[in-house]
Formats: structure tokens, C-alpha cells, sequence
């Protein structure tokens, strides 16, 4: 059988109308250093509480610190990569995200769990976005040391994606190579690239 190859093509233009708040987001790099206000913070999580759900299961468990509580917050930054600690180290807020493995009511697994996380997380930076602050998700961390440092119970929940969540800094403070990929349009496959209307 013969495979067939798919171009994937890019572009940095919008090619149909969607919400402002979509094309405004960006996973920038540079933060302030200014802190997330409190009620902010919780605009953010109420954002991730009505985002949907297998079943209604709402799967998701977040463990958040901000600049202001240092242990804390010092327990989710180390277990970034070294990549991501150059930049994170000015978020003032990180969150840390995870997924609850199994359904409450019957104690099965969720399958569906991880996709509803990245759902509710979606939900969470959009409503970032709202509010003038910028969400950067990361998948460059150390699970087992984030599951030790955070006393994580194994059995019921799994750390998927740490967040770093501000408002946007001065992007010529960051060493020049992310300087660059900070600045540069944002890119995408085109829909043509993904998006079929026939069988394969």
C-alpha cells in the first residue's frame, strides 16, 4: 500500500474570522514581574470550572503560588527544565495542573481525562488573555519530582502541564534566541493542512 504524504503548509495570516480574544493569545515569554491580583487569579479558575466535560466528570485539579508564597512557589519552578527556567523565573504565578485518573463515581479509569484538562487549560488562558495576562504551558518538566516536592497521591491524580501566568514583560530583557521567537508573527499549519471534507 502506498503511503501518501501531506503537506503541511504554514502561514501567520488568520484565514476566517474568529473571536478577538483568539487571535490576540500569544505564549509569550517576557512577564513584568507584576503580581496577579487575587480576584484575577480566580477569574481564571472560574473560567476552567464551566469548561466542558466527559460526563460531566470535570477532571481537573490545580495546585497554583504566586511570588508572594516563595516555598511554594519555589516547588513548582524547580522542577522545571533548565530551558524553561530561563524565562519562568519572572512569572509571578505558576500553576501547576493535573488530572484526577479515575471517574469519582465509580472509580474507573477516565479516559477521556487528559482531553478535558487541555480543554478546561484552554478555557483558563482565553480568560487570561481577557484580563490582559499572558499563559505560557509547559510540558518541560520533572513529574516525579513535582509529584514528590507537592505530595502528590499517585493513585488518583497525574501532573500533565505547569502554566506560567503574568502579564507581558520586555521581551528584550530574554537571551536573544528567545528574543527572536518572541517577537516573530505566530505561525500555523494552514486549515487546508488538517481539515478534510473526504475520507483518507
Amino acid at each position: 500500500m502506498e503511503v501518501q504524504h501531506i503537506k503541511m503548509e504554514t502561514t501567520s495570516t488568520i484565514e476566517s474570522p474568529v473571536l478577538d480574544i483568539i487571535e490576540s493569545r500569544r505564549s509569550l515569554r517576557a512577564y513584568s514581574g507584576m503580581p496577579v491580583e487575587e480576584e484575577k487569579i480566580k477569574s481564571l479558575f472560574e473560567a476552567a470550572r464551566w469548561a466542558p466535560s466527559s460526563m460531566n466528570e470535570q477532571p481537573w485539579t490545580y495546585i497554583y503560588a504566586t511570588k508572594e508564597q516563595p516555598e511554594l512557589w519555589a516547588k513548582i519552578f524547580n522542577t522545571l527544565s533548565e530551558g524553561n527556567r530561563i524565562w519562568a523565573v519572572d512569572a509571578p504565578l505558576l500553576i501547576a495542573s493535573f488530572v484526577r485518573t479515575k471517574h469519582i463515581r465509580n472509580g474507573v479509569p477516565n479516559n477521556a481525562a487528559r482531553y478535558d484538562l487541555g480543554g478546561a487549560n484552554a478555557f483558563l488562558s482565553l480568560q487570561a488573555t481577557k484580563l490582559g495576562l499572558n499563559v505560557h504551558q509547559m510540558g518541560g518538566f520533572d513529574k516525579v519530582k513535582l509529584v514528590e516536592d507537592l505530595n502528590v497521591p499517585l493513585d488518583e491524580y497525574e501532573p500533565v502541564v505547569v502554566m506560567a501566568i503574568g502579564y507581558p514583560g520586555d521581551a528584550d530583557k530574554l537571551p536573544e534566541n528567545l528574543k527572536q521567537r518572541e517577537t516573530s508573527p505566530r505561525v500555523r499549519y494552514t486549515q487546508e493542512s488538517f481539515v478534510r471534507n473526504k475520507s483518507f
